[in-house]
């Protein structure tokens, strides 16, 4: 059914008892035309569009737990484009415009939320490095607003304008970057998915792909069968490294924990997206009145879900030197995504080595502000053979070809992106 204001009223009439199911629970078939490995945000993105853009419905969505149970209910929800190099401006504003009408799109309320985001700088090194940056956004066509030091004040009075160490000088705000609502976004794709055709299989892990004479991949072994695949993607965010090394690939990426945080309610506090320009510091407000917020990842290689102390401090630290009033709220709960870092810290979206399989992986931090033109650009691969135009740039070979698209200019360490 379609969702509407009528359709909540008329359903409200009955006690809510008769809604039917979002999505169905199939069993999987013997093969389809696409498997995709994976059933978060990129995997069901990619799906959707898969039937929605190109008409191939005979797809496969193998998610090891129940949907939203990965990255895609672990970040912080914010989404921008706010990017300087050309090989992330185009894509990242692509996405931007699919989240501005993702909504209506799949017919679902993600809570899309355009509240601007804010880089703040503290040094006049800084500040010339985000004009840059804002320059560069404007010439790919971007919003971007270089605020002084009033126009930050204006926005959020909260913020410690006079601290000794790091005094903010200004920011440069994206008005049309914000935050979605992370579940929903799942929710939403796997609907949009399933009302095509797309099987969503949830508890179904992929423990091996199976390869035929010449390398050519047949399907996969999961826990629930052999499902053969004309086409494999994979699409497993923090886990990219293990499903690949299944298919005999050694993928340029490590895997790492970031933590983000969640504090008690509070009436409104901040009405946007305000990053620390002096430390690895982000914060927003959520609709229950909770203040979300992260860092730095931890810094060593892991696979699990939960991160370390010394971290936690660090971004507590970050937080209470850019707005000191945060020293007075409970944090309520904490919790850990495990990310690919790319050597270069920018995503891949390519054709593998091996025949009929397709990688979708190295998000980075950058992994939930992606999700619809990830999705898109993925699918277009998978449907046509060929990059996206705004995802040409991210290639599995660029690092040996020497063409990274390395956004912060740290160099080829994956802990420093």
């Amino acid at each position: 059914m379609r969702y509407s204001a009528l359709s909540v009223f008329l359903k409200g009439l009955s006690g809510n008892r008769d809604w039917p199911r979002a999505w169905r629970a199939p069993e999987p078939k013997p093969s389809y035309d696409v498997v995709i490995v994976g059933g978060g945000g990129h995997g069901l993105a990619t799906a959707y569009y898969l039937a929605r853009e190109f008409g191939i419905t005979d797809v496969a969505v193998l998610e090891k737990g129940w949907l939203g149970s990965g990255n895609i209910g672990r970040n912080t929800t914010i989404i921008r484009s706010n990017y300087l190099l050309a090989g992330n401006n185009p894509f990242y504003e692509f996405s931007m415009k699919l989240w501005e009408g993702l909504e209506r799109d799949f017919n679902f309320n993600a809570m899309v939320s355009q509240r601007g985001v804010l880089n703040l700088f503290h040094s006049d090194g800084q500040r010339d490095a985000y004009r840059r940056r804002g320059n560069a956004m404007r010439l790919h066509g971007v919003d971007a607003d270089l605020l002084d030091r009033d126009g930050v004040r204006a926005r959020v009075p909260t913020i410690d304008f006079d601290n000794a160490r790091f005094p903010v000088k200004g920011g440069l705000l994206q008005p049309r970057g914000g935050t979605v609502r992370h579940d929903a976004v799942a929710w939403g794709y796997a609907r949009g998915a399933d009302a095509r055709g797309v099987d969503v299989i949830q508890h179904c892990a992929v423990t091996g792909i199976r390869r035929g004479p010449g390398g050519l991949v047949l399907g996969v072994e999961t826990e629930r069968g052999f499902v053969g695949a004309r086409k494999l993607a994979l699409a497993t965010a923090g886990h990219s490294s293990v499903t690949a090394a299944m298919a005999g690939l050694k993928l340029p990426i490590e895997s790492h924990v970031l933590q983000a945080f969640v504090t008690e309610g509070l009436k409104p506090l901040v009405d946007t997206v305000v990053t620390f320009g002096a430390g690895h510091f982000y914060v927003s407000q959520s609709d229950k009145g909770g203040l979300v917020f992260g860092g730095d990842i931890d810094g060593y290689n892991s696979y699990a879900r939960r991160g370390n102390l010394a971290t936690v401090e660090n971004v507590a630290e970050a937080g209470v030197a850019m707005m000191p009033s945060l020293s007075r709220l409970k944090v309520l709960r904490s919790w850990g995504g495990v990310m690919d870092m790319s050597m270069d810290g920018s995503p891949i979206i390519d054709r593998t080595p091996v025949d009929n399989l397709y990688l979708n992986a190295g998000w980075c931090y950058g992994g939930f502000k992606a999700t619809p033109a990830s999705g898109y650009c993925f699918a277009h691969l998978i449907a046509t053979g060929e990059p996206h135009p705004t995802a040409a740039a991210m290639r599995l070979d660029r690092f040996a070809r020497g063409l990274t698209i390395d956004e912060k200019g740290q160099g080829a360490q994956p802990n420093l992106h």
